[in-house]
């Protein structure tokens, strides 16, 4: 009951990691038909993933496109989460843009956090990184985030968007960059606590994924 977009029309593929997924093979993990991924860096304002310098040091040892994500806290300010981040993601040449991780979790499922004060703390996190890492950085979003929050403004990040059972379906007037279709894949290459792997595609070719890592000019 999950999706399975036909690789004809999205040939550009990747996965998404953390810590549940243990001490990663990126050689054998990378040979399995994967284009991209993107590798949790932090959370909040003092979170660091613990598997998270190794999984960047050995994932820029093979020819995957990377990139890191940050998952937004609804408790701490946009600029102190940008400043951890910062201080914790290496500013490589050819890396794919920051990702902020914008999801409901605890009690923020059953009571959302005001759409105004999230908006104005998203808005100073990524625009300190964008300043930073010279790249737009990108929003992962659920369904649910992207209609409260992202609805109006932001047009200018791309949205990987988060669609287990079925094709994304954004507000008017958005399209989807990345897209996460699965959270049950299985591949080789990893023993951690969680059996599974998320699974993505791109919408584009490996050229355009690769334009992404491309820095801005100053005048941008």
């Amino acid at each position: 009951w999950f999706n399975t977009p036909a690789k004809t029309v999205y040939p550009v593929r990747g996965v998404d990691v953390s810590s549940y997924q243990g001490a990663i093979d990126w050689p054998l993990l990378a040979a399995q038909g994967i284009d991209f991924t993107f590798i949790k860096a932090t959370e909040g304002s003092g979170f660091t993933d613990r598997q998270f310098e190794f999984n960047l040091e050995n994932a820029l040892q093979t020819d995957l496109f990377v990139g890191a994500y940050h998952f937004f806290s609804f408790e701490s300010a946009g600029e102190a989460q940008a400043a951890h981040y910062i201080e914790t993601v290496p500013d490589h040449d050819g890396m794919l843009p920051p990702v902020v991780d914008l999801e409901f979790y605890g009690e923020a499922k059953k009571t959302p956090p005001a759409r105004e004060d999230v908006r104005r703390e998203l808005t100073a996190l990524l625009e300190a990184l964008r300043a930073h890492y010279g790249r737009v950085p990108i929003l992962y979003a659920t369904g649910d985030t992207c209609a409260r929050y992202l609805s109006e403004g932001f047009g200018e990040y791309p949205i990987w968007y988060r669609s287990l059972f079925s094709e994304p379906a954004l507000p008017e007037g958005r399209d989807w960059t990345f897209w996460q279709y699965c959270n049950r894949g299985r591949l080789d290459g990893y023993k951690g606590s969680e059996w599974y792997i998320d699974l993505n595609v791109f919408c584009g070719s490996r050229e355009a994924l690769a334009k992404l890592t491309e820095r801005e000019s100053p005048a941008a």
